[in-house]
């Protein structure tokens, strides 16, 4: 990260009510929408959007849109960014990959058992058994891997355009995209509903690694 990189979130959460907003996202479970933070703050809309802007223009978090129910545009949600430096009082991304690795070591365990582990530990996913699919997409991206979905019926190719540990998987790829496979299907068995099937690697410079899901019957 640059060093104006910094600055420009240094002054974002030089505002206090920022400050708080960025807080309680990060404190949060699951994604939060601006309907949320107007109750939590107490503020109108346009002043909650417009902090939010900031935010994500800072890089501190991210926006998605929720998948479509009904008539109308579907709600903005907001969720951490992944990369934010741990300096902001979160765990940045190689702090988490650190702590995987580690557990690798620790247990003797397969990435993929340690990333599905960790996936089940952490993911709450909403709204996971109207849609699996979209649940899965919006934890996905809470992790930072920014998935762009295709269905197709009960199926979905979930392409995953960031990867958040790009550096290391370029040095030792097969480690670093268990760790991904794993965290995929453990977020998959906390939507429930859901199963990951496959997930076709690509160069993590360029990212667009894709992975195959289907939705299961309920038992």
């Amino acid at each position: 990260m640059t060093d104006t990189s910094l600055q420009l979130q240094a002054r974002a959460l030089g505002d206090p009510t920022r400050h708080s907003i960025f807080r309680y996202v990060v404190d949060s479970a699951t994604l939060v929408d601006v309907a949320e933070l107007t109750e939590h703050m107490g503020l109108n809309h346009n002043a909650i959007r417009q902090h939010l802007s900031r935010l994500v223009e800072a890089g501190l978090l991210l926006e998605q849109s929720a998948p479509p129910s009904g008539r109308g545009r579907p709600r903005l949600l907001y969720s951490i960014n992944p990369a934010t430096d741990s300096r902001w009082g979160v765990t940045g991304p190689y702090e988490r990959l650190a702590l995987l690795l580690a557990e690798v070591v620790k247990t003797g365990d397969s990435p993929e058992e340690v990333g599905r582990r960790s996936s089940l530990a952490t993911s709450n996913p909403s709204d996971s058994h109207a849609d699996p699919i979209g649940a899965f997409s919006e934890e996905m991206a809470r992790q930072g891997f920014h998935p762009e979905v295709t269905r197709d019926g009960d199926s979905a190719t979930v392409t995953l355009m960031n990867c958040p540990f790009h550096s290391a998987a370029a040095v030792d790829a097969p480690t670093v995209c268990g760790l991904h496979l794993g965290l995929a299907r453990g977020v998959a068995e906390a939507v429930g509903g859901l199963e990951v099937t496959s997930l076709d690697a690509h160069d993590p410079r360029t990212a667009g690694c894709q992975l195959t899901c289907r939705v299961t019957p309920a038992n």
